[in-house]
Order: structure tokens, then sequence, then C-alpha cells
């Protein structure tokens, strides 16, 4: 008679092999859910069981075979996945089926290093035990397979070494809102959690990777995205080199402003030395970039801005291309060109376009964001007097950044003259120097295209026409009417970036926007997406066959 087979739990201790209780996990993973078939996912899994299997290679075999089910005629096979995957997380993170008290699952959590040890002394066991009562864990059941997989390679806390997890996504949820509440009154602040992890855990908001990763935890940086400003001072290269480490170790983006360093040849100290230009500086960013993974959850990442008038931006377009050496290029990062107004007139009158180091033209870098009367003012004077320029014909420079744009697609564009001016701070005080997402290519919007009514237009499928006489259609504050206006090419999108949907409750109708655009509404003027609510009335625009038309309609926010 043969041995009966044994796995090993997760415990390490072994037990003679239960098939009941391996069907009753497929079956339940399948429980209420049409389209699926626990049979299917066994067969499919083809388990090949050996004395000593361990529970956690059962229950990823089972996971794999049920996400390899997936498809257009079978999507709930997607939550039989994320089932699987909730259920092998709680046996591995409590050691059984049911959830830990939030009191006594964050104790030991704090006692293996993971957690941030100041939620023990700024909420009392009696908060805790409240939001536990609080905590709807049948929630997690709801997750797709690619949600828990986000979850469980991203988000968790866990040891990302040996890969073990030690929280669930409900608990995740509760801790976040309880840190980011947690110097609140104490008086109202309950509420403001509790509200707080309804709404995210229901998905009605939307939070970024260091908030979902590292919030809760002792690193305690928000920030999806640091923008650097990088002066033209070795002291200011190294310290920008240190913070983006900093911040890129903190799970941040992180945007550059590289381009009021001094170009190659010029002089330093008054001559005393000569400058090796941008390149070398660029590179050491870049390695500054890539030395640290945003806490394990991704490599880092970094855009780098430079204006288009800048010397060296001949060579400084061409960094990201497969052409060339190590030597003189800059790979592994992302770059921004920054025009303005006077850039496209020199391009629409065939004129040639003046590169001038920065060092060389004093105020031009800084002027170039806050004042473009200034600016043009400094540049045209510059152009006239003896500095050291390089003159080049703007088609040509044009044409060899839509070239670079076409090549890697990972060149964008930032108008810095549109970005201050519609931008919610003044640019004297505080100027725009980088950019981010706005709305995203899939939005939809009316324009006028030669004269034509277009509506429902992508705005991805206009967005590098940018010759074409292209106007759109938008809200004046001044006639509070819907007027079409000429568009300027703006920053492509940041496919990170974080995005919030806008949904109107009448019609049903949705906008895809950062949080930080700018949306008109009736009761309060021009408010930023993520501080929308669902008394604010916003101001929409109706499609028509014909011709445009207008209307006032209730709005809500959720999350994307």
């Amino acid at each position: 008679m043969s041995k009966p087979l044994r796995v090993t739990k997760r415990d390490g201790t072994k037990a003679e092999l239960d098939l009941d209780k391996f069907h009753k996990v497929v079956n339940f993973a399948c429980e209420d859910l049409s389209g699926v078939s626990p049979s299917e996912i066994e067969m499919k899994s083809h388990i090949q069981f050996y004395d000593g299997i361990t529970t956690s290679e059962i229950q990823e075999t089972l996971i794999k075979s049920a996400s390899e089910l997936i498809s257009e005629d079978c999507p709930n096979y997607q939550f039989v996945a994320g089932k699987l995957i909730n259920y092998h997380l709680r046996k591995s993170v409590y050691g059984k089926y049911a959830p830990d008290g939030l009191y006594e699952h964050y104790q030991r959590v704090l006692e293996l290093g993971y957690y941030d040890d100041r939620l023990h002394s700024l909420y009392s066991k009696e908060e805790f035990d409240l939001f536990d009562s609080q905590i709807n864990h049948e929630r997690d059941w709801t997750l797709t397979y690619a949600a828990m997989e986000q979850f469980r390679g991203k988000y968790l806390v866990q040891d990302r070494v040996t890969k073990t997890h030690f929280e669930t996504p409900q608990m995740s949820y509760m801790l976040i809102a309880m840190t980011l509440f947690s110097a609140y009154p104490k008086e109202t602040r309950s509420s403001y959690v509790r509200r707080f992890y309804n709404c995210a855990s229901t998905h009605k908001i939307s939070l970024p990777t260091p908030i979902m990763s590292g919030c809760r935890t002792d690193q305690r940086q928000f920030s999806s995205c640091v923008l650097i400003e990088c002066g033209d001072s070795l002291k200011s290269i190294n310290a920008t080199a240190t913070s983006i480490i900093d911040y890129v170790s903190k799970k941040a983006g992180i945007g550059i402003g590289g381009g009021a360093i001094r170009a190659v040849g010029s002089p330093i100290r008054n001559g005393d030395a000569v400058h090796t230009g941008v390149i070398p500086f660029y590179k050491h960013f870049q390695s500054a970039v890539k030395s640290c993974s945003q806490g394990g959850v991704r490599g880092g990442s970094a855009t780098l801005y430079y204006p288009i008038w800048h010397k060296e931006v001949e060579d400084m377009l061409v960094l990201k291309n497969n052409r060339g050496t190590e030597f003189n290029r800059v790979r592994q990062m992302d770059y921004g060109v920054q025009f303005s107004e006077l850039f496209y007139e020199r391009l629409i009158n065939n004129e040639n376009i003046t590169l001038f180091s920065p060092s060389d033209v004093p105020g031009l870098y800084e002027a170039f964001y806050s004042d473009q009367n200034k600016f043009k003012a400094l540049y045209e004077k510059a152009e006239r007097s003896r500095v050291d320029k390089i003159s080049v014909p703007a088609l040509d420079l044009f044409t060899q950044y839509i070239q670079e744009r076409k090549d890697t697609g990972r060149i964008y564009l930032q108008n810095v003259d549109n970005v201050n001016l519609q931008g919610p701070f003044k640019p004297d005080l505080a100027p725009i120097r980088q950019s981010n997402l706005c709305l995203t290519g899939d939005s939809l919007v009316d324009v006028k295209i030669n004269g034509e009514y277009k509506f429902n237009v992508r705005l991805d499928s206009i967005y590098d026409r940018y010759l074409t006489d292209i106007e759109i259609l938008s809200y004046c504050e001044d006639t509070r009417t819907n007027v079409y206006r000429k568009i300027t090419k703006g920053a492509l999108m940041n496919p990170e970036a974080q995005v919030m949907e806008i949904e109107d409750d009448a019609t049903g109708k949705k906008i895809r926007c950062t949080p930080d655009h700018k949306i008109y509404t009736i009761n309060r003027g021009w408010v930023m997406a993520k501080d929308l609510n669902e008394s604010d009335t916003l101001k929409l625009s109706k499609q028509s066959k014909t011709s445009p038309g207008e209307g006032w309609v209730k709005g809500r926010k959720y999350g994307y």
C-alpha cells in the first residue's frame, strides 16, 4: 500500500494531502460568478503533486490557471483569480482565513519593523478598535486579478527580498487613512478616517503609488512626483543629484529643471577654467536616478527639461536616440523641450533661432518663465550684442525636434508662456518651470480645424497637427460662454501620471484629467479636479451633430 502524500504548510509543518480542501478553495473562488468552472481551473492547473509540495505552490498554480482562462468571452475568471490571490494572501499574512483585529495586526507588524511607530502614540487602542469595526474585509473579494497583482507586487507592505507580505488590502486602506489624518483634532478625525477609508477602498478616489506603498511606514514621503530645479553651480548640481537619490528611494518620480547649466566652452571664474557643458552633468543625474529603485516598487525615472534656445540644444535633442555612443548620449531619462510664442513666430516667418549659454545673458533664463516681454527684450538685445552665440534656422531646429519625438516617443514639449499664463500661480512670484499631464489623450473635445466644426474628437488625434489652424471649444470666464480658442501645443502625456475621472450625473459623460487640472464650476469658479465635491455644478458642453451647444449640469468626482 502506497504511503499517502503530504503537503508542507506555511508554518513548515507537514500534513496529509486533503483533496477536499483543495476543491473547496476553488469552489469558493468561483462562487456566485457566472461563466466560470471550478473543474476547468483544476484541469488546466495540471498540478503535479509530490510528497512535500507546499501549499503556496498549489495556490500559485491555481492562480496562474485561473488567470490564463481570462478572456473576452469569460471575463469573470479575473475575479476568480483575484479571490484566489486574496485567499492565499490571508493564509500567508494571518495564518488563517479570518483577518486579525486591526490593533493586533498593527502591533505585530510594528514589532517586525515595517509600520510607522507614531500611530501607536497618536491613536488609542479604543480608536483602533473603532476603526477595526469599520473595516469591510469583504471588499477584498471584489478585486480583480490585475488589481491584486498590483497590490501584492507594489502596494502591500512587504519584505521585498523574501517577498513576504504583512498585510491585506483593507488593512492597508485603513492604516493609510489613519496616517493621513493623524494630526487632525481627536474629536473630529475619526469621521475623516472613516470617510476616507470608504472612498479609497471602494475606489472613488485614486491614490498615488508613494501613498499606497509607503504611507503607514516610516518613510513618510507622499509625493508621487518631485520637481527639482538645478542651478548653474557645482554646489547646486551636487545638491540636485543628492535630492534625486533621496526622492527616488522614497518612490517619487522626478522632474529636473536642467536648462540653467551653462554650455560647453563657457568660461568659469573669468576664464580660469572652461566648462565641460551639460552632458557630463546630465549623465551624473542619470546615474543618480538609476542608482536606486523607487522603494523596490519600480525603477527610478526622471524627465529633464531645458529651453529650445540653449546653446547646446542640437546635442541635447539627440541625447535619447540610438545613434552615437555612450559618451554623447544620455538615454535613460526622458526630456522636455521648452518653447514660447517667440520661437513659433520665428518658425512661421522662416527666421533663425539664436542659441545662447544661459550664463552669458544674465536674467534670460529666469525671464523665460516669469515674463515673456522681458525675455523677448533680453533675447533680442543679446542677438544684437557681441555675446557668444549660434544662429540656427528655426525650421531646422523644429524638424530635428519632431524627428527625435517620432523616433524615441519620449521627448515632450512644454509651452512655458501658455503654462504660466493659464496656471494657478503668478509667473513673477512662482513661475512654472516644468510640466505634467493635463487632459488624457483619449479626452473627447469639440474643435474647429481650418474653420470646419468637428465633434467628439480625441485630443491625441490632433496633438501633432500644431501647424494646422485648430481651435478648441472652451469656457470663457469673461463672457461666461463657450467659445472656440486657438490651442498651442502642450506637453505630451506622462504614462505614469495619476488620473482622475469626473462624471456628469445627468448624462453619465466623463472627463479624465490629472488632479491639478482646473475645471470651471458655476458655484465656485475655477476649481482643481482633486478639490471638486458633489455640491459643485460643472460647466460642460453638450455635443451636437450640427453646431455646439451648452448646458449646466451637476457633477461628481471619483478616482480612476
